[in-house]
């Protein structure tokens, strides 16, 4: 073997290790957000209300952060600055998962698992193409096509058999994944780390705690009881919030905005699952059909070529 074969195996490894890296986090992150729709759906049938999950969100991973931040200094907000901090906080912290739990309360799991992460995916490439001028190619070009054909065969159950609350529902859903979709190409043109915005959003979504407090939240809480409040404190306080948050963001700066934007397209298929698995919610005729149209594209828009 020559020296310059040597010399490119041995520069293409870590290309392959970042790589696969970014997959793992990727697909993981999925699964992370998977979890957290599950409990959002069964935490508002025990009698949650999205202030409440909003809660378990924030306030507890916010609290294990803040110490780092205080040791960091809150002048840069460890680095980010106060108006990408706030900025990151609107797009992909309290402020979206506020609007994006109540899209729960006009349609079933089904929707908000498939509607979400599949705009989040759209919003991804698009904005990967015109902000970032991140080169897409024809296949993945293909996939969002398939991607938003499988979201109008979802949209369709929603206006010929559940009304106009569920339409409401649904459009909340593109709104929150457009929202996600921002945050996704903040973080990678300002090239901010995964640790940094985990730990800053949760420690800025601190502030709302006292409001949350003053208007009888934690009352609530306490009367639904220790187990249910157990269980959002899981899947919302660590998976939904900042484990998946920290392992997309890795994806991110490991894979790019476009390619790490497909893997939020995984998400239905693991809620539909799991929902089906852990809630007794099997899926409908429509949504399942929906689902696979959308993997489809899902499958289009990962690949190379």
């Amino acid at each position: 073997m020559s020296e310059r074969t040597a010399g490119a195996n041995t520069a293409a490894l870590p290309d392959t290790k970042a790589i696969l890296l970014g997959i793992a986090s990727g697909l993981a992150a999925a699964l992370c957000w998977a979890l957290g729709f599950v409990a959002t759906r069964h935490g508002l049938k025990a009698g949650f209300t999205p202030v409440d999950l909003l809660m378990h969100r924030f306030v507890w991973s916010g609290i294990a952060f803040l110490p780092f931040v205080l040791r960091a200094g809150l002048r840069d907000l460890c680095g980010i600055g106060w108006g990408r901090g706030m900025a990151l906080m609107m797009l992909g912290g309290p402020v979206m998962s506020l609007i994006s739990y109540a899209g729960f309360m006009f349609v079933p799991l089904g929707h908000g698992s498939v509607i979400q992460p599949s705009c989040a995916t759209l919003g991804g490439l698009f904005l990967a193409v015109v902000l970032l001028r991140e080169q897409i190619s024809l296949s993945r070009f293909a996939g969002a096509v398939v991607i938003v054909a499988g979201l109008g065969v979802i949209g369709s159950e929603s206006i010929g058999h559940m009304g106009p609350s569920a339409v409401m529902g649904d459009l909340i859903f593109v709104l929150t994944g457009s929202m996600f979709a921002g945050f996704a190409t903040l973080v990678r043109y300002w090239r901010v780390s995964a640790v940094s915005v985990a730990t800053v959003i949760s420690v800025l979504s601190l502030s709302l705690f006292p409001l949350y407090a003053a208007a009888g939240g934690l009352a609530r809480d306490a009367a639904i009881g220790l187990h249910e409040n157990a269980l959002q404190a899981i899947g919302q306080g660590i998976l939904a919030g900042p484990a998946a948050m920290y392992l997309f963001t890795l994806s991110i700066q490991r894979l790019g905005v476009a390619r790490a934007a497909v893997f939020p397209a995984t998400v239905p298929v693991l809620t539909l699952l799991l929902g089906w698995l852990m809630i007794g919610e099997p899926p409908t005729t429509l949504q399942a059909a929906g689902l696979i149209t959308v993997l489809s594209g899902f499958y289009l828009a990962q690949r190379q070529s």
